[in-house]
Protein backbone atom coordinates (compact mmCIF):
# COMPACT_ATOMS: atom_id res chain seq x y z
CA UNK A 1 0.00 0.00 0.00
CA UNK A 2 1.27 3.35 -1.28
CA UNK A 3 2.08 6.07 1.40
CA UNK A 4 0.09 8.96 1.27
CA UNK A 5 1.69 12.19 0.61
CA UNK A 6 0.04 15.41 2.08
CA UNK A 7 1.29 18.54 -0.12
CA UNK A 8 1.68 21.99 1.75
CA UNK A 9 0.84 25.30 -0.05
CA UNK A 10 3.87 26.94 1.65
CA UNK A 11 3.79 30.25 -0.23
CA UNK A 12 0.23 30.42 1.46
CA UNK A 13 1.24 29.53 4.81
CA UNK A 14 3.75 31.36 5.28
CA UNK A 15 1.17 34.75 4.41
CA UNK A 16 -1.22 33.68 6.66
CA UNK A 17 1.71 32.68 9.68
CA UNK A 18 3.14 36.18 9.10
CA UNK A 19 -0.21 38.33 9.48
CA UNK A 20 -2.03 36.31 11.78
CA UNK A 21 -2.33 38.36 15.13
CA UNK A 22 -3.34 41.27 12.79
CA UNK A 23 -6.03 39.00 10.95
CA UNK A 24 -6.86 37.51 14.18
CA UNK A 25 -7.59 40.91 15.60
CA UNK A 26 -9.63 42.05 12.46
CA UNK A 27 -11.64 38.77 12.12
CA UNK A 28 -12.68 38.94 16.01
CA UNK A 29 -13.54 42.65 15.36
CA UNK A 30 -15.49 41.66 12.29
CA UNK A 31 -17.89 38.57 13.87
CA UNK A 32 -17.95 40.46 17.25
CA UNK A 33 -20.41 43.52 15.50
CA UNK A 34 -22.61 41.01 14.16
CA UNK A 35 -23.83 39.89 17.63
CA UNK A 36 -26.66 41.46 19.18
CA UNK A 37 -24.92 42.12 22.85
CA UNK A 38 -27.11 43.47 25.58
CA UNK A 39 -27.08 47.01 26.31
CA UNK A 40 -25.16 48.20 29.16
CA UNK A 41 -26.68 50.45 32.41
CA UNK A 42 -25.92 54.19 31.86
CA UNK A 43 -26.44 55.13 35.52
CA UNK A 44 -22.80 55.50 36.98
CA UNK A 45 -19.63 54.47 35.95
CA UNK A 46 -19.81 52.50 32.65
CA UNK A 47 -19.11 49.04 32.30
CA UNK A 48 -16.59 46.71 30.00
CA UNK A 49 -19.28 46.09 27.35
CA UNK A 50 -19.35 42.02 26.81
CA UNK A 51 -17.80 42.70 23.75
CA UNK A 52 -14.94 43.95 25.07
CA UNK A 53 -14.41 41.23 27.46
CA UNK A 54 -14.81 38.67 25.07
CA UNK A 55 -12.26 40.56 22.66
CA UNK A 56 -9.94 41.00 26.11
CA UNK A 57 -9.89 37.02 26.52
CA UNK A 58 -9.63 35.55 22.86
CA UNK A 59 -6.07 37.83 22.80
CA UNK A 60 -4.99 36.83 25.77
CA UNK A 61 -5.68 33.30 24.67
CA UNK A 62 -3.96 33.92 21.84
CA UNK A 63 -1.05 35.68 23.30
CA UNK A 64 -0.44 32.73 25.80
CA UNK A 65 0.69 35.13 28.67
CA UNK A 66 -0.48 36.92 31.55
CA UNK A 67 -2.98 39.83 32.18
CA UNK A 68 -0.66 42.09 33.14
CA UNK A 69 1.57 40.82 29.69
CA UNK A 70 -1.33 41.68 27.67
CA UNK A 71 -2.32 44.97 28.10
CA UNK A 72 0.35 46.11 25.40
CA UNK A 73 -1.15 44.44 22.92
CA UNK A 74 -4.66 45.96 24.17
CA UNK A 75 -3.42 49.10 23.89
CA UNK A 76 -2.24 48.62 20.33
CA UNK A 77 -5.88 46.84 19.82
CA UNK A 78 -7.36 49.80 21.01
CA UNK A 79 -5.37 52.48 19.01
CA UNK A 80 -6.70 50.07 16.14
CA UNK A 81 -10.03 51.03 16.52
CA UNK A 82 -11.55 47.48 17.80
CA UNK A 83 -12.03 47.99 21.38
CA UNK A 84 -13.43 51.34 23.31
CA UNK A 85 -10.84 50.97 26.03
CA UNK A 86 -7.86 49.08 27.41
CA UNK A 87 -8.27 47.64 30.78
CA UNK A 88 -6.29 47.33 34.10
CA UNK A 89 -4.95 44.02 33.82
CA UNK A 90 -7.23 42.96 37.10
CA UNK A 91 -10.54 44.31 34.35
CA UNK A 92 -9.05 40.79 32.56
CA UNK A 93 -8.48 38.42 35.45
CA UNK A 94 -12.62 39.52 36.52
CA UNK A 95 -13.65 39.52 32.68
CA UNK A 96 -12.67 35.26 33.42
CA UNK A 97 -15.15 34.80 36.16
CA UNK A 98 -18.16 36.16 33.95
CA UNK A 99 -21.10 33.09 33.66
CA UNK A 100 -22.75 35.56 30.80
CA UNK A 101 -19.73 35.32 28.66
CA UNK A 102 -19.99 31.14 28.43
CA UNK A 103 -23.11 31.04 26.29
CA UNK A 104 -21.30 33.93 23.79
CA UNK A 105 -17.99 32.46 23.62
CA UNK A 106 -20.04 29.41 22.99
CA UNK A 107 -22.02 30.52 20.43
CA UNK A 108 -19.06 32.38 18.89
CA UNK A 109 -17.34 29.51 17.92
CA UNK A 110 -19.84 27.98 16.33
CA UNK A 111 -20.98 30.93 14.07
CA UNK A 112 -17.03 31.29 13.65
CA UNK A 113 -17.26 28.27 11.22
CA UNK A 114 -19.94 30.04 8.48
CA UNK A 115 -17.32 30.80 6.01
CA UNK A 116 -16.56 27.11 5.48
CA UNK A 117 -20.64 26.16 5.50
CA UNK A 118 -19.46 25.03 2.03
CA UNK A 119 -16.38 23.65 2.59
CA UNK A 120 -16.72 21.04 5.31
CA UNK A 121 -19.76 18.08 5.62
CA UNK A 122 -17.72 15.45 7.55
CA UNK A 123 -17.45 16.06 11.03
CA UNK A 124 -15.58 13.84 14.17
CA UNK A 125 -16.69 14.06 17.26
CA UNK A 126 -13.83 13.69 20.52
CA UNK A 127 -13.05 15.28 23.71
CA UNK A 128 -9.63 15.72 25.84
CA UNK A 129 -9.06 17.57 28.92
CA UNK A 130 -7.01 20.70 30.03
CA UNK A 131 -5.21 20.42 33.28
CA UNK A 132 -4.98 22.98 36.63
CA UNK A 133 -3.14 24.33 39.07
CA UNK A 134 -5.88 22.41 41.47
CA UNK A 135 -5.73 19.13 43.27
CA UNK A 136 -8.25 16.55 44.37
CA UNK A 137 -7.94 13.75 46.47
CA UNK A 138 -9.07 10.37 46.10
CA UNK A 139 -8.96 6.92 47.26
CA UNK A 140 -7.17 3.92 44.82
CA UNK A 141 -9.07 0.66 46.25
CA UNK A 142 -6.07 -1.87 45.26
CA UNK A 143 -3.12 -0.56 47.28
CA UNK A 144 -5.41 1.44 50.29
CA UNK A 145 -3.36 4.18 49.37
CA UNK A 146 -4.41 8.24 49.31
CA UNK A 147 -2.95 9.77 46.18
CA UNK A 148 -2.90 13.63 44.24
CA UNK A 149 -4.32 13.67 41.76
CA UNK A 150 -4.46 16.97 39.00
CA UNK A 151 -7.96 18.25 38.55
CA UNK A 152 -8.90 19.11 34.96
CA UNK A 153 -11.59 20.04 32.60
CA UNK A 154 -12.46 17.96 29.90
CA UNK A 155 -13.55 19.80 26.61
CA UNK A 156 -16.12 18.06 23.67
CA UNK A 157 -16.01 19.43 20.64
CA UNK A 158 -17.18 18.44 17.13
CA UNK A 159 -15.41 19.16 14.44
CA UNK A 160 -14.48 19.30 10.76
CA UNK A 161 -12.30 16.83 9.07
CA UNK A 162 -10.96 18.78 6.43
CA UNK A 163 -10.15 22.34 7.65
CA UNK A 164 -10.14 21.17 11.61
CA UNK A 165 -12.81 23.82 12.47
CA UNK A 166 -14.69 23.62 15.51
CA UNK A 167 -17.92 23.33 15.23
CA UNK A 168 -19.91 23.03 18.65
CA UNK A 169 -18.14 22.63 21.99
CA UNK A 170 -19.03 21.44 25.88
CA UNK A 171 -17.00 22.08 28.83
CA UNK A 172 -17.60 20.02 31.61
CA UNK A 173 -15.75 18.37 34.52
CA UNK A 174 -12.78 15.64 34.10
CA UNK A 175 -14.29 12.44 34.96
CA UNK A 176 -17.64 13.68 33.29
CA UNK A 177 -19.10 10.66 30.47
CA UNK A 178 -18.36 11.11 26.57
CA UNK A 179 -21.63 9.69 25.53
CA UNK A 180 -24.05 12.31 26.91
CA UNK A 181 -22.33 15.23 25.25
CA UNK A 182 -22.84 13.38 21.78
CA UNK A 183 -26.48 14.76 21.13
CA UNK A 184 -26.04 18.71 22.08
CA UNK A 185 -23.02 18.87 19.80
CA UNK A 186 -24.58 17.27 16.97
CA UNK A 187 -27.67 19.43 17.33
CA UNK A 188 -25.40 22.69 17.42
CA UNK A 189 -23.62 21.81 14.35
CA UNK A 190 -26.65 20.92 12.42
CA UNK A 191 -27.47 24.50 12.96
CA UNK A 192 -25.16 25.65 10.83
CA UNK A 193 -23.79 22.43 8.77
CA UNK A 194 -25.07 19.90 6.65
CA UNK A 195 -24.23 16.16 8.16
CA UNK A 196 -22.82 13.74 5.83
CA UNK A 197 -20.94 11.73 7.80
CA UNK A 198 -20.19 11.76 11.67
CA UNK A 199 -17.00 9.44 13.17
CA UNK A 200 -16.38 8.89 16.84
CA UNK A 201 -15.25 6.26 19.08
CA UNK A 202 -16.65 3.60 21.12
CA UNK A 203 -17.38 5.49 24.05
CA UNK A 204 -20.07 7.25 21.73
CA UNK A 205 -21.56 4.17 20.85
CA UNK A 206 -25.13 3.94 21.39
CA UNK A 207 -28.68 3.49 19.87
CA UNK A 208 -29.91 7.12 20.58
CA UNK A 209 -26.50 8.40 19.23
CA UNK A 210 -26.53 6.66 16.00
CA UNK A 211 -30.73 7.86 15.58
CA UNK A 212 -29.52 11.54 16.75
CA UNK A 213 -26.74 11.82 13.54
CA UNK A 214 -29.68 9.81 11.16
CA UNK A 215 -32.61 12.15 12.00
CA UNK A 216 -30.31 15.31 11.14
CA UNK A 217 -29.58 13.87 8.06
CA UNK A 218 -26.51 11.97 8.52
CA UNK A 219 -24.64 8.65 8.89
CA UNK A 220 -23.00 7.84 12.21
CA UNK A 221 -19.74 5.44 11.49
CA UNK A 222 -19.06 4.68 15.88
CA UNK A 223 -17.57 1.50 15.98
CA UNK A 224 -19.33 -0.81 18.17
CA UNK A 225 -18.05 -1.96 21.52
CA UNK A 226 -16.92 -5.76 22.46
CA UNK A 227 -20.21 -7.94 23.63
CA UNK A 228 -22.15 -6.34 21.55
CA UNK A 229 -25.21 -7.70 18.96
CA UNK A 230 -27.26 -5.89 16.69
CA UNK A 231 -30.75 -7.04 18.11
CA UNK A 232 -32.68 -4.12 17.28
CA UNK A 233 -34.86 -2.64 20.79
CA UNK A 234 -38.10 -1.20 20.02
CA UNK A 235 -38.02 0.88 16.75
CA UNK A 236 -33.89 1.18 16.60
CA UNK A 237 -33.55 -0.74 13.05
CA UNK A 238 -30.79 1.69 12.49
CA UNK A 239 -28.55 -0.16 15.33
CA UNK A 240 -28.74 -3.37 13.50
CA UNK A 241 -27.94 -2.34 9.74
CA UNK A 242 -25.17 -0.52 11.28
CA UNK A 243 -23.68 -3.45 13.22
CA UNK A 244 -24.42 -6.31 10.27
CA UNK A 245 -22.28 -3.03 7.72
CA UNK A 246 -19.52 -3.16 10.52
CA UNK A 247 -19.09 -6.64 10.66
CA UNK A 248 -19.41 -7.65 7.02
CA UNK A 249 -17.44 -4.72 5.54
CA UNK A 250 -14.95 -3.84 8.94
CA UNK A 251 -12.37 -2.07 6.34
CA UNK A 252 -14.20 0.30 4.56
CA UNK A 253 -16.19 1.03 7.34
CA UNK A 254 -13.21 2.11 9.03
CA UNK A 255 -11.75 4.25 6.38
CA UNK A 256 -14.84 6.28 7.28
CA UNK A 257 -14.17 5.97 11.06
CA UNK A 258 -10.93 6.97 10.36
CA UNK A 259 -11.28 10.67 9.55
CA UNK A 260 -11.93 10.47 13.68
CA UNK A 261 -8.36 11.38 13.79
CA UNK A 262 -8.64 15.14 13.08
CA UNK A 263 -10.35 15.66 16.42
CA UNK A 264 -7.30 14.45 18.27
CA UNK A 265 -5.43 17.20 15.23
CA UNK A 266 -7.62 19.77 17.19
CA UNK A 267 -6.49 19.25 20.20
CA UNK A 268 -3.17 19.22 19.23
CA UNK A 269 -3.43 22.13 18.01
CA UNK A 270 -5.08 23.81 20.47
CA UNK A 271 -2.50 22.53 23.04
CA UNK A 272 0.67 23.00 21.28
CA UNK A 273 -1.11 26.72 20.18
CA UNK A 274 -2.64 27.92 23.29
CA UNK A 275 -1.53 25.67 25.70
CA UNK A 276 -2.45 22.55 27.38
CA UNK A 277 -2.79 24.52 31.53
CA UNK A 278 -5.44 26.46 32.81
CA UNK A 279 -4.36 29.76 35.00
CA UNK A 280 -7.75 30.51 36.22
CA UNK A 281 -8.73 28.76 39.80
CA UNK A 282 -12.40 29.64 39.20
CA UNK A 283 -14.73 27.08 37.68
CA UNK A 284 -16.15 29.73 35.20
CA UNK A 285 -12.82 31.28 34.67
CA UNK A 286 -11.72 27.87 33.83
CA UNK A 287 -14.30 26.88 30.79
CA UNK A 288 -14.45 30.67 29.56
CA UNK A 289 -10.33 30.33 28.86
CA UNK A 290 -11.09 26.74 27.03
CA UNK A 291 -13.53 28.64 24.91
CA UNK A 292 -11.68 31.39 24.18
CA UNK A 293 -8.62 29.11 23.33
CA UNK A 294 -11.59 27.25 20.81
CA UNK A 295 -12.58 30.58 19.43
CA UNK A 296 -8.48 31.44 18.92
CA UNK A 297 -8.16 28.09 17.01
CA UNK A 298 -11.18 28.97 14.62
CA UNK A 299 -10.22 32.67 13.95
CA UNK A 300 -6.61 31.38 13.19
CA UNK A 301 -8.20 28.03 10.47
CA UNK A 302 -10.38 30.68 8.78
CA UNK A 303 -7.13 33.37 8.58
CA UNK A 304 -5.06 29.95 6.98
CA UNK A 305 -8.17 28.98 4.48
CA UNK A 306 -8.51 32.64 3.68
CA UNK A 307 -4.97 32.67 2.04
CA UNK A 308 -5.09 28.66 1.21
CA UNK A 309 -8.81 28.34 -0.18
CA UNK A 310 -9.04 31.78 -1.27
CA UNK A 311 -12.20 31.90 0.71
CA UNK A 312 -13.94 35.05 1.71
CA UNK A 313 -14.27 36.05 5.36
CA UNK A 314 -17.59 37.42 5.65
CA UNK A 315 -20.06 37.19 8.73
CA UNK A 316 -23.11 38.46 8.00
CA UNK A 317 -25.42 35.44 8.63
CA UNK A 318 -24.00 35.62 11.78
CA UNK A 319 -26.65 38.08 12.78
CA UNK A 320 -29.26 35.78 11.75
CA UNK A 321 -28.91 32.78 14.01
CA UNK A 322 -29.78 33.19 17.93
CA UNK A 323 -27.98 32.68 20.72
CA UNK A 324 -28.93 28.89 21.72
CA UNK A 325 -26.25 27.81 23.99
CA UNK A 326 -26.66 27.31 27.59
CA UNK A 327 -23.83 26.77 30.35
Amino acid sequence: MEEKIYTQDWEAYNKAQQSEKLYLMKFLDELLDYIPFPETKKVGRKPVSIRDKIFYLTLQSYNIKSSRRCISDLEIAKKLGFIDKAPHFNTVLKCLKDTNLVSYFKHLITVSGLPLQQVESDFAVDSSGFSTSQFDRWFEARNQNKNTVRRFRKCHLTCGVKTNIITSVNITRGYAADSPQFKDLIEQTSKIYDLGEVSADKAYSSRANLNTVSQLGGIAYIPFKKHVTGKRRGQALLWGRMYRYYISHQEEFMQHYHKRSNSETVFHMLKTKFGKHLRSKDEIGQINEILAKCLCHNLCVLIQEAFELGIDINFKKCADIPIAHKC
